[in-house]
């Protein structure tokens, strides 16, 4: 593998950082030795530098292959050199669709064509801007022309499925008409495939982000009646990146695929629609009233469909390669230059992508500016620092994808942290990742202030954990967070990571730990998701009015990255992960037990035949798919590792803050070296059973829930999908996985205190 340091022509980008490094002042300030570094830090972000910025690089759709996506890696690549940075974009080839052809119609006398483009909205200006604009579509989707009835499916997950058997209703052969909502999009065609069916259509209730839920744009936040969201089906919950070239870098050189066997496509034609053009296809369907929650917010009475409505369907594609444009820039640390800490956003769009990504774009940008201000002054990092703008994180997260599969070896050996940022909106801080970082994101929050309370970060993070614990509707698990959030002296959780965003390839392939930060909650751009209506215009109105939250990004990411790359000693604190572990244990043993008993109880009423008399015997109808019995699984390989990382973490944690002061020079490195890759022990081979690309054991996102994480995931998705030789295999792998890391831990403790 290429190092990250070449270019195209080899020895070019090290000669060049070398004259860089040798211009800078000397190395005399460290993060640690001056209190007021991050001061200064902050001090060089301005949110109107956030605010120029966003409306450059959401000036025009900036999809991949389109001419404003390069502009903006040219862009960026000249701030970073600006700023001091040694910076340059790295390419790939990679397969993107883009309709030559995409048509929905209703047949007949009363016929209706969809309209599969977004009306521009007054006072917004952006939204005229739409010559280089893809109309209505999703990646990745099968091309075809087909015309079939229609189903209504409601979110197409798999509970819709499973209601659509008791109804006595099939999709095969049929075009599904599905909403978004409750599922990552490209479960809806990959399961209605699954199902049988020969097309998907996808539309956005306004129940869900019209104006069921606010006014909608422009007088409020919310999608308008002609807003389409566009996306990604690709099946990136088998692998993410170039569907052509699974495991490495996506290089003119690299070994392809054919089309026919990339195993992430979906194979039947798919469009997105509004919810103005829903209605005329669901409003026309007969067949069964829906169920009461399939129910959305359209003045119309929604059925399931009697076969009585067809819609044709046509999708036709440009299947060709596409150049994508990864900028990437480093600040060379001054003592350790092969520690690395990494620092990434996406820059690509759906269209003009203003909150997502550009929100968490400029937070990045700013950080970079404001480092770059610090090494003007006289500081430089102890560690490497690399900042990266990914493009092509849309289609599937391609660019970091590629990126992470050609310098993977590097990566191992150097990476010590990766920290995404994505979408950021006004609100309260939401952080996911290795909970080994737990501690870090506390301590950090705790010295950033909220600019609308003027409280910390940390404590309205606290603050809302308790009062959501509180909410009648409250989750066990919101209700275990809000306990924690009451202890002043715990680290306050943070969540697992899934998918959807550029850690992915990162914590799951390489096992490199990693996090995820944004603020949200309060500014809204769900209504404007993937749409031509998220822009400049709506993002400064309804998101984060004078970018306060896109500048707090800034300063709680780059103080992280700050941290991380000062440290004189470890910033993990593993007892978190340890009782993270823990609590994934107990969950997926309660799981098992519960899949017994619903097979059980159902066994009981199908022999009762009481399905059949319970229902509405005028109605169509089908018995549940039978539930196979659960037979008892062995955990104990899983609870004994649990136990003794639990045991190791916490005598390490506590020996590192006794006895760190008093350690040399040269053992605390050692320390360091043995922890640098203690994370990539949760990612052995062979991976995750029917997707070895997805190694980490301890997260993935769900093969049925897409962005959603699945914890344990070798061990519950065997107990959820009822292979059970799975569930004993992968107890025991992950429970050896955990061994080791405990191990490691022991091993490092024996240097603290020998």
């Amino acid at each position: 593998m290429s190092s990250l340091f070449s270019r195209v022509s080899a020895g070019l980008l090290s000669c060049c950082l070398t004259a860089a490094v040798m211009a800078l002042p000397p190395a005399d300030v460290r993060a640690g030795d001056d209190p007021a570094l991050e001061q200064r830090f902050d001090a060089g972000i301005d949110p109107q530098d956030l605010s120029s910025w966003m409306k450059q690089l959401a000036s025009q759709p900036n999809q991949v292959g389109s001419l404003h996506d390069k502009a903006n890696a040219d862009w960026i690549l000249a701030q970073f050199r600006s700023w001091g940075w040694d910076a340059h974009i790295e390419t790939f080839r990679v397969l993107y669709p883009t309709p030559l052809r995409v048509s929905l119609t209703l047949p007949g006398h009363d016929s209706f064509h969809a309209t599969l483009t977004e009306p521009p909205i007054p006072g917004d200006a952006t939204t005229s801007r739409l010559k280089d604009a893809l109309p209505a579509y999703v990646a990745y989707q099968g091309d075809g022309d087909v015309t079939a009835p229609l189903v209504y499916v409601n979110y197409g997950m798999p509970d819709d499925y499973k209601a659509l058997q008791r109804l006595g209703v099939s999709v095969k052969g049929r075009i599904v008409i599905v909403r978004y909502g409750a599922g990552w999009r490209g479960l809806k065609p990959r399961l209605a495939l699954q199902h049988g069916a020969v097309g998907c259509i996808i539309y956005s209730d306004p129940a869900d982000d019209g104006y069921g839920a606010q006014d909608v744009y422009p007088q409020g936040p919310a999608r308008p009646a002609g807003g389409v969201q566009r996306g990604s089906v690709a099946d990136t919950t088998e692998f993410p990146g170039d569907p052509l070239t699974p495991g490495v870098g996506a290089t003119d050189s690299a070994q392809r695929l054919s089309i026919k066997d990339a195993p992430t496509l979906v194979r039947i034609p798919t469009l997105p629609i509004s919810y103005s053009d829903a209605r005329h296809f669901l409003e026309r369907m007969g067949g069964q009233v829906a169920p009461a929650n399939w129910r959305g917010a359209l003045p119309i009475t929604y059925h399931v469909g009697d076969g009585s409505v067809s819609a044709h369907l046509v999708v036709e594609s440009d299947w060709s390669l596409k150049t994508i444009y990864d900028v990437v820039a480093v600040l060379k640390g001054a003592e350790l230059p092969d520690q690395w800490v990494l620092r990434g956003n996406h820059h690509d769009g759906w269209v003009f992508g203003a909150s997502d990504p550009e929100s968490g774009q400029v937070a990045l940008l700013a950080e970079a500016k404001a480092l770059g201000g610090l090494v003007a002054q006289g500081w430089r990092p102890k560690r490497t620092l690399v900042y990266l703008s990914w493009d092509a994180e849309e289609p599937g997260l391609i660019g970091s994808t590629e990126w992470v599969e050609a310098h993977s070896e590097e990566l191992r050996q150097k990476a010590l942290v990766y920290i995404n940022t994505d979408a950021n909106a006004r609100g309260i801080l939401d952080a996911e990742g290795s909970q080994s970082l737990q501690r870090l994101v506390d301590e950090v929050a705790a010295a950033v202030v909220d600019p609308e309370t003027h409280v910390s970060v940390a404590a309205r993070r606290r603050a809302a954990m308790r009062v959501a614990g509180e909410e009648a509707d409250a989750s066990p698990a919101g209700k275990a967070d809000a306990r924690i959030a009451a202890d002043a002296g715990h680290s306050l959780p943070i969540g697992a990571l899934g998918s959807g965003s550029d850690f992915s390839p990162f914590i799951q392939h390489l096992g490199i730990a990693s996090l995820s930060l944004q603020f949200g909650g309060e500014g809204d751009w769900d209504g404007v998701y993937h749409s031509s209506y998220d822009t400049w215009e709506h993002h400064s109105r309804f998101v984060d009015p004078g970018f306060a939250y896109d500048a707090l990004l800034a300063k709680v990411a780059g103080r992280a990255a700050l941290r991380l790359a000062d440290a004189e000693q470890p910033v993990q604190r593993y007892a978190d992960f340890a009782e993270a572990v823990g609590g994934y244990v107990t969950e997926v043993k309660a799981l098992a037990d519960a899949r017994r008993a619903a097979a059980d109880q159902q066994s009981q009423l199908l022999t009762a035949d009481a399905y059949r008399l319970a229902d509405d015997p005028t109605l169509s109808r089908g018995d549940p798919l039978v539930l196979p019995p659960v037979p008892h699984f062995n955990f104990a390989p899983l609870e004994n590792a649990a136990d003794h990382l639990s045991r190791a973490a916490k005598e390490f944690d506590a020996a590192l803050s006794a006895g760190s002061a008093q350690l040399s020079p040269g053992t605390m490195a050692h320390v360091f070296a043995q922890l640098q890759t203690i994370e990539q022990l949760l990612a052995p081979e062979p991976g995750l059973p029917g997707r070895p690309w997805y190694r980490n054991l301890i997260c993935a996102p769900g093969r049925l829930t897409g962005y959603s994480a699945k914890t344990l995931p070798g061990v519950r998705e065997a107990i959820e999908d009822g292979r059970w030789d799975d569930v004993d295999r992968y107890a025991q792998l992950t429970g050896q996985a955990l061994e080791r890391y405990a191990a490691r831990l022991e091993e490092t403790h024996r240097l603290i205190a020998p």
